[in-house]
């Protein structure tokens, strides 16, 4: 970057006819222009002016050397606009990670509108739940759900992750609704099983001094969110689901909440990015496109829509 500067230094001085007219134009004083061409001159071995107490003349070397110059400091100046053009246009391929099922959930379904607003962005989605270095795979914007701990990068919680307890009502009427933890036993569970641990997601319940965790046993075993809502569903039995699995299938009446939602502790949904001084745009308005869609669904990072979820009620 020195060398650069020395070279804008030495054509501003040959093009403003003195060291003073090369400092005036880059708002410095003459003795810092004059000891970068040394310096220049010292590189290079030659002499680039020949000086007098009233003019700089250009040596034959410093001749040649000013047309190199000029043409690369041209060109790095057309790059330079070129790429500050590119940052800041809405164009260009938008490379996105997200959870298998938060992606396919609640992602998807709003790619269709940012591309209508946005028709010069690519979107190029991958669908991953383990843990991507968004950095060494050129992610741009990465979506976790779970807990996020990375320095190396910006952190945006979505939203908290609230469990909800839920079953058929073709699975309720044949079993019967359990009334509380102590009839959890009774009932058969479809249980998720993380990939990355082999752990299985804990039954929660809220309870007076907080929350308890139950490990029922009659499980269906699954690693995979949606699996686990499709098999209650067909009536299996009971499951424990994060609120975007359980969302769409409490909306159509497939699955019915039979208690308040629990809030997973240390969690959340996080949009996660590089940290850069400078954006490019087809990023930041992602970013605030996803950012509003989510609020507008009912979410923000304090709170879900499970919150105000009625639980069901059997007909007495």
């Amino acid at each position: 970057m020195d060398k650069i500067r020395s070279l804008r230094f030495f054509i501003a001085t040959l093009d403003g006819g003195s060291f003073a007219a090369a400092a005036k134009s880059y708002g410095t004083d003459p003795s810092t222009v004059s000891k970068a061409i040394h310096r220049l001159e010292s590189d290079l071995g030659i002499q680039l002016f020949q000086r007098s107490t009233r003019q700089l003349r250009l040596t034959e070397g410093g001749r040649l050397y000013a047309n190199t110059a000029r043409l690369v400091l041209e060109e790095l100046t057309a790059c330079e606009e070129a790429l500050k053009r590119q940052n800041d246009e809405l164009s260009g391929t938008l490379k996105i990670n997200v959870p298998v099922s938060y992606g396919r959930l609640y992602i998807r379904p709003l790619i269709k509108e940012f591309c209508l607003r946005y028709p010069n962005i690519s979107v190029d989605i991958h669908y991953d739940d383990a843990y991507v270095d968004i950095i060494e795979q050129g992610i741009d914007v990465s979506i976790r759900s779970g807990s996020v701990q990375d320095s190396q990068l910006i952190v945006r919680q979505l939203s908290p992750i609230d469990l909800i307890i839920c079953g058929s009502k073709d699975y309720l009427e044949r079993h019967g609704v359990p009334r509380g933890s102590e009839s959890f036993n009774d009932h058969s569970w479809i249980r998720f099983r993380f990939k990355q641990t082999g752990k299985l997601l804990p039954i929660k319940m809220p309870e007076s001094n907080g929350e308890s965790e139950y490990d029922p046993f009659n499980n269906f075993i699954v690693n995979d969110g949606e699996s686990m809502a499709e098999l209650c569903a067909d009536g299996l039995g009971l499951s424990q689901m994060p609120h975007f699995i359980a969302r769409d299938w409490l909306k159509s009446g497939r699955l019915l909440p039979l208690f308040p939602s629990v809030r997973q502790s240390g969690t959340g949904v996080y949009l996660l990015y590089a940290k850069r001084e400078y954006l490019p745009a087809r990023v930041r308005v992602f970013i605030d496109f996803l950012t509003q869609a989510i609020q507008d669904q009912g979410e923000t990072p304090l709170k879900t829509w499970a919150e105000s979820l009625k639980v069901y009620q059997p007909e007495s």
